[in-house]
């Protein structure tokens, strides 16, 4: 007889408080549309309670815009009176927050409808009704994503942000300088409190690379055979690297363009396919030859334009494009090319894979590889042909033709017939009205620059 679902949660729980019985509090997690961690803070002996009942959240978490305010234009606020869901936890996500001054553990959760569904509106479910139709057809994704992000001081300057004092030579960085080693050892502590934090949690992060800018880093993920743990592992890192740095009197961030003149913060996601014996569907000597690779890469380029309000989700997210910061600005691919939309690389035969190198390290992880699944399946099913792969400088031979900015990312999101066959419509819905009143708060304001050009001008 096998034992039940929940009894093996439980089990889960009080091996970990035996373990652990220094942990005075549990916080339980959830992303938002977002991608901000929500949740609740509660005391250890409340725990057994989260396994066996879940917590109740309002089902208005997930129409929240950036600054934590409910849309009402999504309708899961007022018009359903902010009514609660039921959320439970994920298994294997219970672990120690290592950065807490007070013994604390962390726990993801889900929402679901109280009668036991998941409930549509949450981006892991949106992710996890795409990866559903790869298991009808018997195959398994592994994913690995690359995160970029900026260590800044804890003092702004004029509410614009500035490279830390190093704590190693108490300088402030200003250069360039990618890949230098000097630069790791200018934040060495931080950094290594960051990879070991990773360890302590379970977040396979196996290096840090310095990134093309001051105070520019870059943790690499391995890749996992499950797409939502891979988010998972992404997400719970951005929530690491925020708090390790905190510790050591810095700040970070994951603005896609937080500088005007330097690189953006990118959020690369690389992609195989495992076929029913476990071998990789990609793997071969010449990418152009394996029919599965170039149709997967042809259903991405092809749905790229509709995907681009979920890989680019922010008004500043269109500032990071620019061909001197290797950020491509068409649907084109290549093999073991930098300067194109999807690179494959192939060191060995059986490594080949797609990396998806348009996104931004302020896209929900979720719904970026729920838009990037949906176009390898609709690629994959329809046998999609891809342009030929660019050789050389993509930027030289091909135009900017994706959207450049948030409203044409929101309508061509909105118009898509292929994203909806995949992505609940509803979510569509619930996701646009959100950005949509972004989008019009910020254009009601009126920017410095405005002032300056125009105040005493014309």
């Amino acid at each position: 007889m096998s034992v039940p679902p929940r009894a093996v949660q439980l089990n889960e729980a009080n091996a970990f408080l035996k373990k652990h019985p220094e942990v005075l509090f549990v916080d339980l997690l959830i992303a938002d549309m977002n991608g901000v961690v929500r949740g609740k803070r509660i005391e250890r002996a409340s725990l057994h309670k989260v396994y066996e009942r879940g917590i109740n959240l309002p089902a208005s978490l997930f129409a929240l815009d950036i600054n934590g305010s409910t849309v009402e234009s999504t309708g899961l606020g007022l018009d359903i009176g902010d009514a609660d869901r039921v959320c439970y936890p994920i298994p294997n996500t219970l672990c120690n927050e290592p950065w807490q001054k007070r013994p604390t553990a962390q726990l993801l959760m889900t929402m679901h409808e109280m009668e036991g569904e998941p409930f549509f509106a949450d981006p892991r479910e949106v992710l996890r009704q795409v990866v559903a139709k790869f298991d009808e057809l018997g195959l398994t994704i592994c994913a690995a994503f690359e995160l970029e992000f900026y260590l800044i001081d804890q003092a702004n300057v004029n509410g614009r942000p500035q490279p830390p004092l190093s704590p190693l030579s108490g300088k402030r960085p200003h250069s360039t300088q990618v890949y230098l080693i000097d630069d790791l050892d200018e934040y060495a502590e931080c950094l290594q409190d960051i990879l070991e934090g990773a360890k302590e949690q379970g977040i396979p992060a196996d290096a840090i690379v310095k990134e093309s800018a001051p105070a520019q880093f870059e943790v690499n993920l391995h890749h996992v055979a499950d797409p939502i743990k891979a988010c998972d592992y992404a997400l719970l890192l951005k929530r690491l690297v925020k708090n390790i740095a905190y510790d050591h009197e810095m700040d970070t961030t994951f603005m896609a363009k937080p500088y005007p003149n330097q690189a953006g913060n990118g959020l690369h996601v690389h992609i195989s396919i495992l076929d029913k014996d476990g071998k990789n569907i990609f793997a071969c000597e010449d990418p152009e030859q394996n029919d599965a690779l170039r149709h997967a890469i042809g259903g991405v380029l092809e749905t790229m334009p509709a995907s681009m309000a979920f890989l680019c989700p922010n008004v500043n997210s269109y500032r990071r494009f620019g061909a001197q910061y290797y950020v491509p600005n068409s649907p084109c691919w290549g093999i073991d090319n930098r300067t194109v939309a999807l690179r494959v690389p192939n060191d060995t035969a059986d490594a080949v894979r797609i990396e998806h190198r348009v996104a931004g390290a302020d896209a929900n992880p979720y719904l970026l590889l729920a838009a990037v699944l949906a176009g390898v399946h609709h690629g994959l099913t329809n046998k999609v042909e891809p342009t030929a792969p660019v050789e050389g400088n993509s930027y030289e031979q091909n135009e900017q033709s994706l959207p450049n900015n948030l409203r044409d990312a929101l309508r061509e999101l909105d118009d898509s017939e292929i994203l909806a066959r995949y992505i609940d419509p509803k979510y569509i819905d619930i996701f646009v009205a959100c950005k949509e009143s972004e989008l019009a708060e910020f254009e009601n304001s009126i920017s410095d620059l405005e002032y300056n050009w125009y105040l005493h001008t014309v």
